[in-house]
């Protein structure tokens, strides 16, 4: 019984990280049609940022913030500067479909070897901010500790948040409209990119958001060839997919499926399989409805 519910508890938690990563990879794809494959080094980046600060401030939720703020940033520059004229260069060419993403490819691979070359490849810590103790009950411990109830309570709180950014406030009207429809967007007085970089710059936000709580979670290590960011990436894509490209609610359902999936593979089969049932997990999605869970065969959804 206890084995089961730790079961559930770890799934939820790894699914709450594996949720904003999606969110992030959801908010460009419906922005831009892009996957960008560059979102785990630009959270890598936010990350060491987010590091630094704990190292000058002592403070975790001081850096977290920072670290949120600087992957907006990170994310709103690559848009403006990077896409923007990228877009422009192939927009018509044999290969505009296909660029973008072989970009963000590339992209990634110069964040990690600039980090290298910056930082060099040695590892560091982030501490936990509280204990990664399980809570006791009954003489039994869970495999939820303080730690895990605030990577889910902040993952959850990010995702609340954004929820009723899209739903509520006009930023989140022309975020729809610009996704849905640019031409017409632009007739009703939309700054269609300036909306866009402001999609790229919350999806930044919430991929530093995922790093930073995942980084303590995990194996406390950081450095730029870190694995659990490129696990993060890959796991985070196939959640986005899996509750469908165009929906955060699909993200969000994605990321805590994948989670519960890979935990109950991990305590009750093994760990070796981890990896590859995430993927056969993706193929059985995409066979069965390959518009993903939440999404649409037309349109799009909030």
């Amino acid at each position: 019984m206890y084995q089961f519910i730790n079961t559930v508890l770890i799934g939820i938690t790894s699914g709450a990280i594996y949720s904003l990563m999606a969110i992030a990879l959801v908010l460009v794809w419906r922005s831009t049609r892009v996957v960008n494959f560059a979102q785990a080094g630009m959270a890598l980046l936010s990350t060491y940022i987010g590091y630094e600060c704990i190292q000058r401030f002592h403070s975790f939720w001081l850096a977290l913030f920072i670290a949120m703020i600087a992957g907006a940033g990170i994310a709103a520059a690559v848009d403006s500067v990077f896409m923007r004229t990228l877009f422009r260069r192939v927009s018509h060419g044999p290969i505009a479909g296909v660029a973008p993403i072989i970009a963000t490819l590339g992209l990634l691979g110069l964040i990690r070897a600039g980090l290298g070359l910056f930082v060099g490849n040695a590892d560091v810590s982030i501490r936990p901010p509280v204990s990664n103790i399980g809570y006791t009950i009954s003489g039994h411990t869970l495999a939820f500790s303080p730690l895990k109830l605030v990577i889910v309570s902040s993952a959850m709180t990010l995702m609340l948040a954004l929820s009723l950014l899209f739903s509520k406030t006009n930023i989140g009207l022309s975020l729809r409209a610009s996704a849905f429809s640019p031409e017409i967007a632009r007739l009703a007085g939309v700054k269609v990119d300036r909306v866009r970089t402001l999609g790229w710059a919350i999806a930044g936000a919430a991929g530093a958001a995922a790093g930073i709580l995942q980084t303590p979670n995990g194996t406390g290590a950081l450095s730029p060839d870190s694995l659990d960011f490129s696990l993060l990436l890959v796991f985070g894509f196939i959640a986005a997919v899996i509750g469908g490209l165009d929906s955060l609610l699909g993200a969000v359902l994605g990321g805590l499926l994948l989670g519960l999936v890979l935990a109950f593979v991990l305590t009750y089969i093994s760990g070796s399989l981890v990896f590859i049932t995430a993927f056969v997990l993706l193929i059985i999605v995409l066979l069965v409805r390959p518009q993903g869970i939440i999404g649409m065969n037309r349109g799009r959804r909030a």
